[in-house]
């Protein structure tokens, strides 16, 4: 499996919620690599020419879709009010932002990742020799 590699993009739509201000509709690109099978990476377009990338758990995304799940920088659950939504808590040196999206939209995301590459192969999916030899060559361009 190593030597086959599937990349699986998704268009979504979050919300920006702030207390004083209407949600801000920001365009996100979901992408998932099976050569990095544990992670999501969200590329938020934030209208200033370049993109704000998080990377996420796939696993974290997941559960947050059905209850709390996560701690620290991100915290993903289900929105209490409204259960076709899911919200994203981001937090880092620079600020803290509130998103919520479509809980079906990014459910049928993942839905298609897991179809990919199924909970708990995500081993076999791994080059260890390749991350092994990235690591070593890093180290000695150190030196």
């Amino acid at each position: 499996m190593r030597d086959e590699h599937t990349v699986i993009c998704s268009p979504a739509v979050f919300e920006l919620i702030t207390e004083d201000a209407p949600a801000v509709r920001v365009k996100v690109d979901l992408t998932y690599h099976s050569r990095d099978p544990f992670a999501v990476q969200a590329s938020f377009r934030t209208g200033h020419g370049s993109a704000v990338d998080w990377v996420f758990a796939r696993d974290l995304l997941h559960d947050g879709l059905i209850t709390p799940s996560g701690s620290g920088d991100v915290r993903v659950r289900p929105v209490a009010h409204d259960p076709n939504r899911v919200q994203l808590e981001l937090s880092s040196p620079s600020g803290h932002a509130v998103f919520t999206t479509c809980a079906q939209t990014l459910g049928e995301f993942l839905h298609r990742t897991f179809d990919a590459v199924p909970p708990g192969r995500e081993y076999s999916w791994l080059d260890f020799e390749s991350a092994l030899s990235e690591l070593l060559h890093n180290d000695a361009a150190r030196d």
